[in-house]
């Protein structure tokens, strides 16, 4: 990157105070932070050359160990789920880096690898192998003596959340006739609150149960359609919500006053006063950015849900009474969140280049937004998008908006996904580009996906390196470092996922030789991460 596109940059994200850590809590959003002051230390990272290899190639002065993988058996009942993606690590104790529990998403399935289906009818026998596969899974983790991870098998913790978990809905209303949602689905990213459940968050629900044509109440499948419904037919409108989970007992609830749409994360910030603002945003093109302000200590149902409009720097009310066009559109506030897509469209909500993941900057309070792409709008490469909210106030109805256009040739990578802030808050991030589109043009510069990290501070502050490659076809996502900083966990999903049949299979990672691909998750660790402390 140029030296003043590289200032640029700073000057976008804001630059840190040399020596300042940041120790993970978990009373911020998906990775959260507080500052402390301690020494640095000095280390110059060399960026890794882009590889269309079937391999996780790491940069010099990092290694990983392969922590969980698919179809292992966790307890006696259950078995890790497919296509893993947002992992949280909740420590045992305060601080501890040696032991907790790690939350880890399941997001889609690949009937290929889980059911053995490739043409025809789907059995119910078939659709309910990917059900299982779905939702989230829980296990205990701990290091050994020599400092490697493992995850302790049939831990009392260790559970899964699927297609067939029962989950209620926090809301005084019914939806689609239910108090409850059978399964959670299309898990993409997440946050951790304050008290230490998890928000996890149900994107492309409609792949698995279709969405309402709300005009002939008809079902819409979507272009990657598994055909669940037609075995079990459960309303659309029970998915695409913030779904909170108790990790310790598998207690779940789905939000309403979130809002639901095809949600990638969700990142919350407690106030002073203890309401809560929670940022989540709708992954698909043309679509929006969401804040809820809660309006009573604690609560996730009672406040109000904003859309932002990035041209005017406001945030636009979706609650019912206050919008005269919802009222005209809508029958209740319950109808208006269920329609979100074209709830936001009514009150002004800006149409954004797929709004994915969400940090809160550690040293600036700023709101970073990854926008994947666009294109139909011939936005290839993505952006960052930042918000800085008026008076640096979480709960303000103004902010200032501005972008970054960082992918490209000259930055090195393209389609920001996935981030999170280390220790000193150094900006990391995964990339997003499609299966079907990698190596091939635009991308083919880039080969396949990555994972990045930007300096704040040294040297190479402001310079885009690459820490890692992904095997073929995969996607990196959901890294989340443990509380020294000194581990940074990543799933690796997808693998050989543009195989058409067993016997033609694109890649063979992680096990090599000749066996089928499996999503797996690593823990990343070496000196080229305690580094980040102090890279210079």
């Amino acid at each position: 990157m140029e030296n003043s596109n590289r200032r640029t940059f700073l000057q976008f994200l804001g630059k840190g105070i040399v020596g300042t850590v940041l120790v993970p809590t978990l009373i911020t959003g998906c990775n959260a932070t507080e500052n402390k002051t301690v020494q640095k230390i000095a280390k110059k990272l060399k960026s890794l050359a882009p590889s269309s290899d079937d391999v996780l190639s790491l940069a010099d002065g990092f290694n990983f160990d392969i922590l969980v993988k698919w179809g292992e058996s966790i307890s006696e009942k259950d078995t890790f789920g497919f296509n893993n993606d947002f992992t949280a690590f909740i420590p045992s104790s305060k601080n501890n880096s040696e032991e907790g529990i790690l939350w880890v998403n399941h997001e889609y399935i690949q009937p290929l690898f889980v059911s053995g289906f490739t043409e025809g009818v789907k059995t119910k026998e078939e659709v309910e192998k990917e059900m299982y596969d779905v939702g989230e899974s829980l296990i205990k983790i701990k290091k050994d003596k020599g400092g490697k991870w493992n995850y302790v098998k049939n831990d009392p913790h260790n559970r899964r959340l699927n297609g067939f978990t029962k989950i209620p809905f926090n809301w005084p209303e019914k939806i689609a006739g239910a108090d409850h949602a059978i399964g959670t689905l299309a898990n993409c990213s997440g946050g951790v609150t304050p008290w230490g459940t998890i928000l996890t968050c149900e994107e492309n629900y409609d792949m698995f149960y279709c969405e309402r044509n709300h005009e002939d109440q008809s079902l819409i499948p979507s272009l990657y359609d598994v055909e669940w419904y037609k075995h079990y037919p459960y309303p659309p409108e029970h998915y695409g919500w913030v779904v909170e989970v108790d990790p310790k007992t598998g207690a779940a609830q789905k939000h309403i006053a979130l809002g639901r749409c095809a949600h990638e994360c969700a990142t919350m910030k407690e106030l002073e006063d203890g309401r809560l603002i929670v940022y989540t945003g709708d992954d698909a093109n043309d679509e929006c950015f969401y804040k809820f302000i809660g309006s009573k200590k604690g609560s996730l149902s009672e406040g109000t849900l904003y859309v932002a409009n990035t041209e005017k720097g406001e945030w636009a009310s979706l609650k019912y009474e206050d919008q005269k066009i919802l009222q005209e559109n809508f029958k209740n506030q319950t109808e208006d969140l269920i329609r979100l897509r074209e709830a936001s469209k009514l009150v002004g909500g800006t149409p954004l280049d797929r709004p994915e993941d969400i940090e809160i900057d550690p040293i600036t309070g700023n709101v970073l937004v990854s926008l994947t792409n666009n294109i139909p709008k011939e936005n290839y490469f993505g952006a960052i998008m930042k918000l800085e909210e008026t008076d640096g106030k979480f709960d303000s109805l103004t902010f200032k908006a501005d972008t970054y256009l960082a992918g490209g040739a000259e930055t090195g990578f393209a389609c920001p996904d996935n981030m999170a802030f280390d220790t000193i808050g150094n900006l990391w991030f995964t990339s997003d580009i499609s299966g079907s589109k990698m190596n091939k043009p635009p991308y083919e510069a880039f080969k396949n996906t990555g994972l990045f990290v930007v300096p704040r501070n040294g040297d190479q502050a402001g310079k885009v390196i690459q820490i890692a490659s992904a095997p073929t076809d995969a996607e990196l996502t959901g890294p989340f470092f443990s509380p020294d900083g000194k581990t940074l966990f990543l799933s690796v999903q997808h693998p050989g996922e543009r195989s058409t049949s067993l016997a033609e299979l694109t890649s063979h990672w992680p096990e090599g030789g000749t066996s089928i691909p499996k999503p797996t998750v690593v823990a990343i660790s070496g000196e080229g991460l305690n580094g980040t402390q102090g890279i210079v």
